[in-house]
């Protein structure tokens, strides 16, 4: 065996203390180094946490300004585009109007605090603030940007939405800004630009204002400064020039420094914890990051919905209907889409208000919840329309099943409060098999197929088809020679006679318009006439019309002009005074011209027709109540309005050659008539037998195929020459 010496055991024991303080040197180095590491880790992830935070409160902000703006603009278009301003604001005795409906709104609203009616030239014509009439002048209390913004405005392209906002600086401060030209709630406006009229609306960014928006969007120490200050944390407002007018300024939260500060000690008081401290580190740093991305999550979903009815807003809708289309070509679904406006929605908020109209708004918020079954996204898109979208692989039983269902919900009443609503629905379809059309295409499709719902007659679904794109492509090219047609004076006129029902004498002429299209030959009256009155051509077409059959009744002496007058051209203000401009002109007796109406306009507007009927007869002309029979046919409005001639539709004189209750309806309706003093003229009339008929019932005149068929001025003429050679 062999025997260690003593000089070997210091030897040994040296090495184990070189090893020992070798480990402790490196244990201690690689603390350190840990330690360092650790240290600076938790420092520039507390830095990063700082920074993310302090940037999502700055694009939290600037979506609250925009969300704030955004607000007023579509506060702006109810009531800038609102059929009853449109017609009290251009009414010379409308400014109680006004001023109960702008003015005195700006009292304790939270929609807008200061209102402006403005003429086209930027003179105030009314101005509110804070529900209290103000001599402060428009000039003076918004800054020169004002001027920008109303020009845009004033000059605004056609086609394109006669509004604009912007934020702006005021003498209260900084405010958002919306002005709209009044108009009708479809976009038409029947004044000259010189005579029209601008709704100004601004809210102000007032302290309560803006604490809202700190609560709402979860930004601490959200202030409002001035344009010269330039905090650490602050997103600039800018007016419509690109200038800054103020700043919006937060405190930050440091949520990484103090979760730095809760480690820390830790870390400095046992080394050997380090593992612990990256746990809590990991722990810590996950939690923050969560937080935060649940924060950003809620503003982001905040900015998706609707605040008025709960619902999904359009830029929900359009990034859901993305994530649907993405779903469905992965898979084997179908994107389905149906696209609502309500039926009669307008006609409730007239009559009841905005108040009413909101709660019916949030009504059928709820049903539609309640009927859609199911993963589905149910969006308001804009003032009266819903988008429902939902992936399925039955689209054809799905539809039918669905728009039933909604259909049947919308049969009943719908009860808010006191009051009973009853509206309808119009139901459009696209879908996207298999994902293969985009979102925004769908969004169009359902669109269109909707509007084909209403033409249709309403409270009904249809489906897309391709052919609509080519009919609408049609429809528009129609529009575009139209109003080519109507500028060049290619509209024609001609006249059928009407003849005394005693001996059959020509005693009048009916004035009809007539449109032969260039390279499609001729259009009915009916196609042509309805664009007109859509797209606000009727004006110009229906005097083109009348000055045109006035230059040819000048040629016949003793005989009476009838001409057709739309609604359209019936609801103008200053349609009694063209007409007397016209008759001036023209050096026309006023009393050898009739104007006809149909009977459903003056039931629907009694008041604005009584107005009307009472301007065109101070003139001298006469109104004819025109296809009487045809509709809901009152006695009542016969009297109240006094007309001066009743015209039977041809739908009753078709039928009394046939004997029996037609002709007890027919002599009943004559005897009416002559009980109210009223003459009669009967149209439509294509035999003998009927002419016979009309006469012993007691008709003055009659009118029809009979006694001549429309015809050209040139023929009428000659049917004048040969009457006055006859007698």
């Amino acid at each position: 065996m062999r025997v260690l010496s003593s000089r070997q055991k210091p030897s040994s024991a040296a090495q184990r203390r070189s090893l020992v303080r070798s480990l402790l040197v490196i244990f201690a180095a690689v603390m350190v180094i840990v330690t360092s590491m650790v240290l600076t880790a938790l420092d520039r992830v507390g830095a990063h946490a700082d920074r993310l935070d302090d940037e999502r409160s700055r694009e939290t902000t600037i979506g609250a300004l925009q969300t704030f703006r955004d607000h007023l603009g579509a506060t702006l278009n109810d009531y800038a585009a609102w059929d009853d301003a449109a017609r009290h604001v251009y009414d010379a005795d409308g400014m109680d109007w006004v001023v109960a409906n702008f003015g005195e709104m700006t009292a304790n609203s939270n929609l807008f605090d200061a209102s402006v009616l403005l003429d086209a030239e930027g003179r105030a014509l009314m101005v509110y603030d804070a529900g209290q009439p103000a001599d402060w002048s428009v000039d003076r209390f918004f800054d020169a940007s004002f001027a920008k913004l109303f020009d845009s405005v004033r000059h605004a392209a056609p086609g394109s939405t006669p509004e604009a906002s912007a934020f702006i600086s005021t003498a209260r401060g900084i405010a958002a800004i919306g002005i709209g030209l009044v108009r009708q709630k479809n976009g038409t406006i029947e004044k000259e630009p010189g005579e029209r009229r601008y709704l100004v609306l601004a809210r102000h960014l007032s302290d309560p204002h803006i604490k809202a928006m700190a609560r709402t969007y979860v930004v601490d120490g959200l202030t409002l400064r001035s344009a010269g200050e330039r905090p650490a944390n602050h997103v600039a407002i800018r007016d419509v020039r690109g200038e800054a007018i103020g700043v919006l300024s937060w405190s930050s939260r440091l949520p990484g420094r103090a979760s730095l500060a809760q480690v820390q000690p830790l870390v400095l008081g046992a080394i050997a914890m380090v593992a612990i401290y990256f746990i809590l580190l990991f722990v810590s740093g996950s939690r923050l990051l969560r937080q935060i991305k649940a924060e950003e999550t809620a503003a982001l979903d905040l900015s998706r919905l609707d605040p008025l009815s709960g619902l999904a807003n359009r830029f929900g809708l359009f990034s859901d209907l993305g994530r649907l289309v993405s779903q469905a070509g992965s898979g084997q679904d179908d994107v389905l889409l149906l696209y609502l406006d309500l039926d009669g929605f307008k006609e409730v908020n007239d009559a009841y208000g905005h108040a009413t109209g909101d709660n019916l708004i949030r009504g059928v918020a709820a049903g539609l919840k309640t009927l859609i079954s199911g993963p589905a996204t149910i969006a308001r898109v804009g003032g009266d329309e819903f988008a429902i979208a939902l992936n399925t692989r039955s689209q054809a039983r799905k539809t039918a099943e669905l728009c039933e269902r909604i259909l049947g919900f919308f049969g009943e009443p719908f009860v808010i409060g006191e009051r009973v609503a009853v509206v309808g629905c119009s139901i459009g379809v696209a879908v996207s098999a298999r994902g293969t059309v985009s979102g925004e295409e769908l969004l169009r499709r359902a669109d269109m197929a909707m509007y084909r719902s209403k033409e249709d007659g309403r409270g009904r679904w249809t489906v897309y088809d391709p052919a609509m794109d080519t009919e609408r492509e049609a429809r528009n090219q129609l529009e575009i020679d139209l109003r080519r047609a109507i500028e060049t004076s290619e509209i024609g006129v001609v006249y059928q006679p009407v003849v005394d029902a005693r001996d059959g004498r020509m005693v009048s002429v009916e004035a009809l318009a007539r449109w032969d299209r260039p390279g499609h030959g001729a259009v009915s009256p009916e196609v042509f006439i309805g664009i007109a009155e859509r797209t606000g051509m009727i004006d110009q077409l229906g005097l083109s019309v009348l000055r045109t059959a006035c230059r040819a009744v000048r040629q016949w002496p003793g005989l009476r002009l009838a001409v057709n007058i739309s609604p359209g051209q019936f609801r103008d203000p200053a349609f009694a005074g063209q007409v007397a401009r016209a008759f001036s002109d023209l050096g026309i007796d006023p009393g050898r011209i009739t104007l006809e109406m149909t009977e459903s306009y003056f039931i629907r507007n009694p008041g604005r027709a009584l107005a009307a009927i009472a301007s065109l007869k101070a003139i001298g002309v006469k109104i004819a109540l025109d296809d009487f029979g045809s509709g809901f046919s009152s006695v009542g409005y016969l009297r109240q309005f006094g007309f001066d001639r009743m015209k039977i539709d041809q739908s009753l004189v078709a039928t009394v050659a046939e004997g029996g209750s037609a002709v007890d309806l027919l002599q009943a309706t004559v005897a009416l008539a002559r009980a109210l003093d009223i003459p009669v003229t009967a149209e439509g009339v294509e035999t003998e037998d009927q002419a016979r008929i009309l006469r012993l019932s007691g008709c003055d005149e009659l009118q029809g195929y009979l006694f001549g068929r429309p015809m050209s001025a040139d023929a009428i003429g000659r049917m004048v020459m040969e009457q006055r050679v006859v007698s």
